[in-house]
């Protein structure tokens, strides 16, 4: 039996509420965590108000589809579950907006790790900035040609294209520098707490979360499936829509527990300031 539509915006919801539940828990544990160390940390940083917005549109989004789902069923049941709506437009393009304020996460953090360099995060800005400009664009052109298609139609599929490879370049840019960096400094700082007495699998862990690898495997799939316009390319949108909000609350949580490389990079400049004013004595 062939995946249809109706079943994939199901299907899709279904899996939406799960991650929402995860996502809703682990920014609570973040906001806990933040509240317990408010002395160590500063609660206007701009990572964690960049996820409280993450946060309030993957809530947002969850809401409009909970609605849908409960005014369909109740309504029409399932066949034409997947009709458009001006509500369901508005969370099509939610999906981008929490994906543009996820690369912006990435890219301070990313900005941050390597040193405050401006140069590093001019074209992952600039192609974030470009995605959410296409898809801007894909829902002006839906509600001019056909605002009630469950998918989008062909014209439009090109632009939505490149407004989903746009960002999914910014990922992919933003993850090869983070990853690079925590390495490199990992080699030249064994001393770092972010790497000693930790196995493979821990540190590979850690890895994945500050470079928001996660995030970047979801929205892969995301748009491998749009590309191929594959129902179930509305199960991949929603959850990774949630995915685009538990990766930045898992950094957020790491740099409040003071596990972030950014943190041990600090420490270790600190120690390394104190031994050279030391001999500087001498």
């Amino acid at each position: 039996m062939p995946l249809s539509g109706d079943l994939a915006s199901l299907i899709g919801f279904a899996c939406e509420a799960v991650l929402y539940g995860v996502n809703a828990i682990l920014f609570l544990t973040s906001l806990v965590i933040l509240y317990k160390r408010r002395h160590k940390n500063n609660i206007v940083h701009p990572v964690i108000l960049l996820n409280g917005l993450v946060f309030l549109c993957c809530t947002t989004h969850f809401a409009i589809e909970f609605n849908h789902f409960v005014a369909a069923l109740g309504s029409t049941g399932v066949d034409g579950y997947a009709n458009e709506t001006m509500p369901l437009l508005g969370a099509d393009i939610l999906v981008s907006v929490t994906d543009f304020f996820g690369d912006m996460i990435l890219i301070y953090r990313c900005w941050m790790i390597w040193a405050r360099m401006p140069i590093v995060i001019i074209l992952p800005f600039l192609t974030a900035l470009g995605g959410l400009a296409c898809i801007a664009g894909v829902a002006h052109l839906v509600l001019t040609m056909n605002p009630t298609s469950p998918a989008p139609p062909p014209a439009v599929v090109p632009l939505g294209l490149a407004g989903y490879i746009l960002p999914m370049c910014t990922n992919i840019m933003v993850t090869s520098l983070i990853v690079f960096k925590i390495w490199h400094s990992s080699r030249g700082l064994p001393g770092a707490p972010e790497f000693v007495g930790r196995g493979a699998a821990r540190q590979a862990m850690g890895l994945m979360i500050e470079s928001g690898l996660l995030y970047l495997l979801a929205q892969l799939v995301y748009v491998v499936l749009f590309a191929l316009e594959h129902p179930a390319v509305d199960i991949a949108a929603v959850m990774a829509l949630q995915i685009y909000g538990i990766a930045p609350t898992l950094i957020v949580i790491r740099v409040a527990l003071g596990i972030s490389p950014e943190n041990a990079s600090e420490t270790m400049g600190s120690t390394a300031h104190r031994r050279t004013g030391g001999s500087d004595r001498h």
